[in-house]
């Protein structure tokens, strides 16, 4: 029959829901304020959210900043990458606004790259008008992500230890 060794690596193995989920209990359990828990967490969304950065950074950033390390990843994992694609068009919108060039431009010269889609295309693509306003675009909205993020968990965890103490 089959090895029962193969069967225990399997069981061993977390599928990215169920660390997820084990990431999320994990905080609830955690012996530490709420504060640094709520920071973790605020940092892991800010890293899931702006592209090109995400787990190892929000790990690196919560344990320069004494936050919770296991909330930084969970808001990390929680929001890295598919976020960054959801919120691309506002970006562009967003950062454009600011640099007041058009966003169709800006949108664009992404697609142009995009399409033609090698390195040496990056070159063709003009920082003024696509790559800055698009970074400022993310960076403003992660900003703001990871501030509500913040007020949430700090909530939600506040009135967790109420409850926690009342049972």
């Amino acid at each position: 029959m089959g090895n029962p060794d193969n069967k225990q690596n399997k069981k061993d193995t977390l599928k990215l829901p169920e660390l997820l989920k084990l990431l999320y209990l994990e905080i609830f359990k955690i012996n530490d304020s709420p504060q640094k828990i709520a920071l973790g967490f605020s940092i892991g969304i800010f890293t899931g959210v702006f592209p090109g950065i995400g787990p190892m950074v929000a790990l690196f950033l919560a344990f320069l900043l004494r936050a919770n390390r296991a909330s930084a990843l969970f808001g990390s994992l929680l929001t890295n990458t598919w976020v960054s694609f959801l919120v691309f068009i506002f970006a562009i919108r967003l950062g454009a606004h600011i640099f007041d060039v058009h966003w169709k431009s800006t949108l664009g010269e992404w697609n142009y790259w995009i399409k033609t889609l090698h390195w040496k295309g990056i070159f063709h693509v003009s920082l003024y008008h696509a790559i800055l306003p698009t970074l400022l675009g993310y960076l403003i909205i992660s900003l703001i992500l990871a501030l509500l993020a913040y007020l949430l968990a700090i909530l939600l965890l506040k009135v967790g230890v109420k409850e926690k103490n009342r049972g």
